[in-house]
């Protein structure tokens, strides 16, 4: 059986599954049993307050954070367990809040060093984010091409990291606040951009701060307070939940 999401079909088995996840940074317990789950081709928000565990969260799945609980699949397999490299190897892209690009490497380097086939190997079709497609999603990368990285503006930087990571040909990418900070006209190139990613099938983990924008997005949403999912469901059912404006303070 097949059910729809951001327009393309996906399998009934998500892609990553998650089960009573747990999180310690020390002694410090952040998540307290989180349940998720994203299928092929879903965009899900990830909601909350700052301090109330998405990085943790994001962190954990990738695998860097070391003291958890809890089980976690990629793509059917148990990932547990798995460092960082082995869940990128799954298919999973990050593009982190700190954008991570590599400053003495141009912009060119840093995108070609990323380039790899997709897990299945396949090549071809709407799903192949080649150089090229990269640099006609974002022309101002092809513009500073032999630019380092430490050239860049900080929109350009944000740029770079996603084109880096769609480069990898994931089948899901997590973006950690891609937007902040950058100014309103690279905000809506940036979320321009997310759209096309949605639309190309690859599925997507959105935490910004821009709930509104997150909500039109994304198929699903999951509210974090104090390290707990207090609310989820559809978008569109939680963009008219009286309950989502006192969780998330505004």
């Amino acid at each position: 059986m097949k059910v729809k999401a951001g327009g393309t079909e996906m399998a009934a088995t998500p892609f990553l599954q998650a089960q009573a996840l747990h999180a310690w940074y020390g002694s410090s317990h952040v998540l307290h049993g989180i349940d998720l789950h994203i299928q092929r081709g879903e965009t899900l928000g990830l909601l909350g307050r700052n301090g109330m565990g998405k990085s943790t969260l994001i962190r954990t799945l990738l695998g860097h954070v070391a003291h958890r609980e809890g089980r976690i699949h990629i793509d059917g397999r148990d990932r547990s367990q798995a460092r960082p490299h082995e869940v990128a190897r799954a298919g999973v892209a990050y593009v982190p809040e700190g954008r991570g690009v590599f400053p003495n490497l141009t912009v060119r380097e840093n995108l070609v060093m990323a380039a790899r086939p997709g897990p299945s190997g396949e090549k071809g079709g709407q799903n192949e984010w080649t150089l090229q497609r990269v640099l006609q999603t974002f022309p101002r990368l092809g513009e500073r091409l032999n630019n380092l990285g430490s050239q860049l503006s900080g929109g350009e930087q944000q740029m770079l990291s996603i084109g880096r990571a769609l480069m990898t040909h994931p089948t899901l990418i997590i973006l950690d606040e891609a937007t902040e900070g950058l100014a309103p006209l690279i905000v809506a190139e940036i979320w321009r951009v997310i759209g096309e990613i949605r639309t190309s099938g690859i599925a997507t983990l959105i935490v910004d701060r821009d709930y509104r924008k997150v909500l039109a997005q994304a198929d699903r949403a999951l509210v974090l307070q104090k390290g707990q999912v207090v609310l989820q469901g559809s978008a569109a059912t939680l963009r008219d939940d009286p309950q989502l404006a006192a969780c998330l303070g505004v």
